[in-house]
């Protein structure tokens, strides 16, 4: 294993604001692993201190395949881990919406510019990035449709998750790593590892085998791989989205990754103030719980769950 220092900057308070690498065998540039841009994003950076301990243990048997390079960096965003804070200290900026960033722009869109020059010169990338929502969900790799996503869809499969989550480009996605990253050539993954601010050790060791996985299978370690799933791919657009309709102190009954049928009662809402039941929650549809929400309270029409609806032929 070899640290390199990838970027540095000053600021003005905090002095130089640096951005370091691990790299893993040597010669050709292979797959550039990136974990958390955000400072709540614990599981990310978890996940990729298991994958350097991982790495460090083949490297040192010599099962890394010579002439092969691969890249992880833990984070972009160091200083808002230490002071637990979600964006970039100064200005609350999102490094994930600064892509492919400006060499004379603000901090995070300097810090994007930098690490898109470095990383797209890498065959494969993996991203650990966060759910948009507050919630726990199953572990998938999400790929978003660009003249790339074809490809990328099949060698999606070699990691061996339960689900490939295809999506079109929402409005936000040209700023973002994953989406530049695809434009410059690198067949890029999403990877989307159970839980946000919370390790969950379970999900984090998923993560670092489908990984390592997907690296034996490329013949980039030398690794005996468990078999992993036969990846189920879901569209986006096509998951439905259980809402509550009335505001209340939310009571799970069901939990994701289990299989529901139609009328089954999924989830209580309790009126605060009495304790009593205001509405029952019920499956709309046979189906698979792929999201659900882990806010005590849920607001009039808030989203509780996300299904992926089961067909019947």
């Amino acid at each position: 294993m070899n640290k390199i220092e990838l970027f540095t900057m000053s600021t003005p308070f905090r002095g130089d604001a640096s951005i370091y690498g691990y790299t893993f065998g040597s010669g050709d540039k292979t797959v550039a692993i990136v974990g958390s841009m955000r400072g709540n994003e614990y599981q990310q950076l978890y996940i990729c201190s298991l994958l350097s301990k991982a790495l460090s243990g083949l490297e040192e048997c010599g099962d890394i395949v010579p002439g092969r390079e691969i890249l992880i960096i833990p984070s972009l965003n160091y200083s808002a881990h230490n002071l637990m804070h979600k964006y970039w200290l100064s200005d609350d900026s999102d490094i994930n919406r600064q892509f492919p960033g400006n060499p004379e722009g603000t901090a995070t869109s300097r810090i994007a510019y930098a690490m898109m020059n470095i990383l797209k010169e890498y065959t494969y990338g993996v991203q650990f990035p966060s759910f948009y929502m507050d919630g726990e969900f199953i572990p998938h790799i999400r790929i978003t449709k660009t003249e790339t996503s074809d490809s990328s869809l099949n060698i999606a499969n070699l990691f061996g998750l339960p689900f490939i989550m295809v999506g079109e480009v929402r409005s936000h996605d040209p700023s973002t790593l994953n989406y530049n990253w695809q434009l410059a050539g690198t067949n890029a993954f999403s990877i989307y590892s159970g839980g946000t601010e919370r390790i969950d050790e379970q999900y984090a060791d998923l993560a670092v085998s489908s990984v390592l996985r997907f690296l034996s299978r490329m013949g980039v370690i030398k690794y005996n791989s468990l078999g992993g799933y036969i990846s189920t791919v879901i569209y986006e657009e096509k998951m439905y989205n259980i809402k509550a309709d009335e505001a209340g102190f939310i009571r799970l009954i069901a939990r994701i990754n289990s299989e529901v049928r139609r009328g089954d009662v999924i989830a209580d809402i309790i009126d605060p103030m009495d304790g009593h039941t205001k509405t029952r929650i019920r499956a709309p549809y046979d189906g698979i719980l792929f999201f659900a929400t882990n806010h005590a309270l849920a607001a009039q029409n808030e989203i509780i769950f996300k299904m992926i609806r089961k067909l019947h032929k």
